[in-house]
């Protein structure tokens, strides 16, 4: 598990600096990205799909509601809950912190080869498959 680990810290290493110049963090991108795949997120189900406490969520959507890359709105069934949707400014801004992450996995592929990055996502999308099975021992 350390190996996978170190994996982790290295793409985030890679890809933090590049994104923060776009004024990006990868937290922030984790928001975006989530509420691009599924608009209308309330504040503690975007927390639970990011990993993070509703308390910790609360000011990266703040700030992406200061930039104008997200806005509340009301719930229909609900009137004291609001939904988080991207707006257009902050669909640009994912788009090109997209364009700079499809050019990571781009560097990723060519380096390993089509054979080996292939395998990659393969043994990859079977540890994702296969996490939720685990139980921590007593």
């Amino acid at each position: 598990m350390a190996l996978l680990r170190r994996a982790d810290l290295a793409l985030q290493s890679a890809k933090e600096p590049p994104l923060r110049k776009l004024g990006v963090s990868g937290s922030l991108y984790s928001v975006l990205i989530n509420l691009e795949v599924s608009p209308g997120l309330t504040g503690a189900e975007l927390a639970r799909v990011v990993g993070v406490t509703p308390q910790a969520i609360a000011p990266l959507v703040g700030k992406l509601v200061d930039r104008g890359w997200i806005e509340r709105r009301p719930h229909l069934r609900h009137t004291n809950v609001q939904e988080l949707h991207l707006t257009e400014d902050g669909r640009r801004e994912l788009a090109d912190a997209d364009k700079l992450l499809v050019h990571l996995e781009g560097h990723l592929r060519k380096s390993l080869g089509e054979q080996n990055y292939r395998s990659l996502r393969t043994l990859l999308g079977e540890v994702i498959e296969h996490l939720p099975t685990w139980t921590p021992p007593n």
